[in-house]
């Protein structure tokens, strides 16, 4: 403890300073400060005046961290040459498909990138956290894929972010399972609305039910990369076979070009051994398929939505901001084929609070 302050400080005391930078993480660094720089000399010596932004308390490192995060967010990121169609799918319930479609999607347009995220799931989730109005009687994707409206008449543009538009889900939704089934080409409805959409678009995101069935269907001969979450936790991988089936069946018969590009894993919590042992098992088992960025279990996170906002616009500066707008970056070299380096990226221009992310948000 530092309480005489006329003699150096021993290696104990060193890491006692230390540990409070390690709030965020047990990987961290400490933040940089008038305190981790005065560690090992004599504090009683005249030091300059304070800055007028202490970025060595909560409120100040949050404060830095927004402001870097919108700055790199600001930074461009290559466009695709055509637009990326991407199904966010995972039969599993609770696995962050809709928080994942929304906070990615958002990241991208932040990018400068004009993305449009399809709500297929009758609960309209994704919707409510665009703050997109999705009450029964508001033109929605139920019409486009039953009464072959045209997509362009139900988009709605959000708010909070440029670049950012939203097809919503209605309640009726829930009952085009059914009614899809008597329909003349049933599994490609959305596929021909998708096309037959005029505006210029960067990326595409479908939120999916959390089911294989006929909405799951239509997305995926949409589409021509699948994206799946997962979830750092014990049931990640049960059922998971059966959607890559399913996806082999659509490219088999209905779309050659759909196959899975992407595995995010969500809700990563860096204190637990469990956490560490899915994230190995899925890098092992899925290879580069598996993005190096995970997205952390954070408050904030699962606040946004009932703001009717993304993490980006709720909080910037958070740990869950922060991992989706790497995840983001990662996504879009891939597009174009190039290799993303994160660790050279500026996180945060070495701040520990924005490296430990997730723990190590790069594995």
């Amino acid at each position: 403890m530092a309480g005489s302050v006329h003699r150096e400080p021993d290696a104990e005391e060193s890491d006692t300073v230390r540990s409070d930078a390690n709030l965020a993480g047990p990987m961290a660094d400490p933040v940089p400060g008038p305190r981790s720089e005065a560690a090992g000399e004599d504090v009683s010596r005249e030091t300059s005046p304070p800055p007028l932004v202490d970025n060595d308390t909560p409120i100040g490192r949050s404060a830095q961290l927004a402001v870097e995060a919108l700055g790199r967010a600001g930074e461009g990121l290559p466009r695709p040459d055509q637009t990326r169609v991407m199904v966010v799918a995972n039969q599993k319930g609770g696995v962050g498909k809709t928080t994942t479609t929304v906070n990615l999607a958002a990241s991208l347009a932040l990018h400068g990138a004009r993305v449009l995220v399809i709500d297929l799931d009758p609960q309209g989730n994704a919707s409510t956290a665009l703050g997109i109005d999705h009450h029964a009687d508001v033109p929605s994707i139920y019409d486009v894929l039953v009464d072959s409206r045209p997509l362009l008449e139900v988009v709605q543009p959000v708010v909070d972010v440029e670049g950012l538009f939203c097809a919503p889900a209605t309640i009726d939704l829930a009952g085009a399972e059914i009614e899809l089934v008597s329909l003349v080409a049933r599994e490609s409805r959305l596929q021909r609305a998708i096309q037959a959409y005029e505006q210029p678009l960067d990326y595409i995101l479908i939120d999916c039910p959390p089911s294989l069935g006929l909405l799951t269907v239509n997305a995926m001969v949409a589409g021509a990369e699948v994206l799946i979450p997962i979830q750092c936790e014990y049931y990640a991988l049960e059922g998971l076979g059966q959607l890559l089936r399913n996806v082999d069946l659509v490219r088999a018969h209905l779309n050659p070009a759909l196959h899975v590009s992407t595995i995010l894993l969500t809700m990563y919590d860096g204190r637990t051994r469990l956490a560490s042992q899915v994230a190995e098992e899925v890098r092992s088992h899925f290879g580069k398929e598996v993005l190096r960025t995970s997205i952390p279990r954070s408050v904030r996170i699962s606040e946004a939505p009932s703001y009717g906002q993304t993490v980006l616009t709720y909080d910037p500066g958070s740990s869950g901001s922060l991992s989706y707008l790497e995840a983001a970056r990662e996504i879009a070299y891939r597009g174009v084929g190039m290799q993303y380096d994160a660790r050279q990226a500026h996180l945060g221009a070495g701040t520990k609070s924005t490296q430990s992310v997730a723990e190590g948000i790069i594995q």
